[in-house]
């Protein structure tokens, strides 16, 4: 799948979308006008620019995703992990554990992520 760059009002507008799908396109201009004080001819430019991105899709005002919020954010993760640790997993955990520590219930859950993620070994 290609790349989906969003901006931050982008991001914020696209989470508003995925919080309240499906949502008719005359309820986000409501919507973007009380969080973001956007005109209606804003709302409709942004979210035409998130339907030719391939996140949403606006059939006849009614506006639904055409990626979930959490397969966005997985490929987004999966990008920065590649560009900023060379692709390596294990980098970015210790980068992100290094001046913290991890509560007892974070490393279990991550454990349990991991456990059912791995490969077999008779699979490598």
């Amino acid at each position: 799948m290609a790349e989906i760059q969003l901006g931050v009002i982008e991001a914020r507008f696209a989470d508003m979308i995925w919080e309240h799908e499906p949502v008719t396109s005359s309820e986000l201009v409501k919507l973007a006008a009380e969080a973001f004080t956007w005109k209606r001819t804003t709302t409709h430019t942004v979210l035409k620019r998130l339907c030719d991105k391939g996140l949403f899709e606006n059939n006849k005002g009614s506006v639904t995703s055409l990626i979930s919020r959490s397969q966005f954010y997985s490929m987004q993760s999966r990008k920065f992990v590649e560009d900023t640790f060379e692709g390596s997993l294990p980098a970015f955990i210790a980068a992100f554990t290094k001046n913290s520590t991890l509560t007892a219930q974070e490393a279990a859950e991550i454990r349990k992520m991991i456990d059912s993620a791995e490969q077999p070994a008779d699979e490598w």
